[in-house]
């Protein structure tokens, strides 16, 4: 039997961190184990030793794989050359498709609660932190060009906000209004 060549490896890699960001976003990282993952990708279970030293290692890269979809996401939203940039962002983000979806959304609220529960210095609250690092240097560009003072600080106030009105969108529940009500109410303070 021929060895994988390295691009293989890589490739197959690759669809492990894309499935266990999906899965762990969707029902979080102790409700999936490491064989669901790996069938997932289409692997075996005995592969996984292959590609990550152990699950807390995958979650932590699959954390850091979430985030960095959403900050090339949110980039192209910055470059917009109209400017609309953050409305786009809280019209896509602060929206009941978002809320209902997600393995499809962004990390910072699917993870938030595995990295707080994380040990001081573990590998998910590491990725968590740079994540959330790399958004809010994305948000101070994404803000408004009429926003100069205390760019930062409202960049960080936007971004918690939107994490929160997410987080708690989706613990009320899609059928209870209130759910669309603090997604509509974070949305308008936000772009106004």
């Amino acid at each position: 039997m021929a060895r994988s060549s390295r691009a293989e490896v890589a490739e197959k890699r690759q669809a492990v961190l894309d499935v266990a960001a999906r899965l762990f976003r969707e029902r979080g990282v102790e409700a999936v184990s490491v064989a669901e993952v790996m069938a997932s990708a289409g692997l075996t279970h005995g592969g996984f030793y292959g590609h990550f030293p152990s699950k807390e290692a995958l979650a932590a890269e699959a954390c850091g794989h979430a985030f960095g979809r959403a900050c090339t996401r949110w980039e192209a939203l910055a470059s917009d050359p109209g400017g609309e940039g953050f409305a786009r962002l809280l019209e896509q983000y602060l929206c009941a498709a978002h809320r209902d979806a997600p393995g499809r959304g962004c990390a910072a609220p699917t993870f938030l609660a595995e990295a707080a529960r994380d040990t001081p210095g573990g590998a998910v609250r590491g990725a968590y932190a740079a994540g959330i690092r790399g958004l809010a240097g994305v948000m101070e560009r994404l803000l408004p060009a009429a926003v100069k003072r205390r760019r930062r600080e409202r960049a960080l106030l936007a971004l918690a906000a939107m994490i929160g009105a997410v987080s708690l969108a989706r613990a009320v529940g899609e059928k209870d209004p209130l759910s669309e009500e603090v997604l509509a109410a974070v949305r308008t303070e936000l772009a106004g």
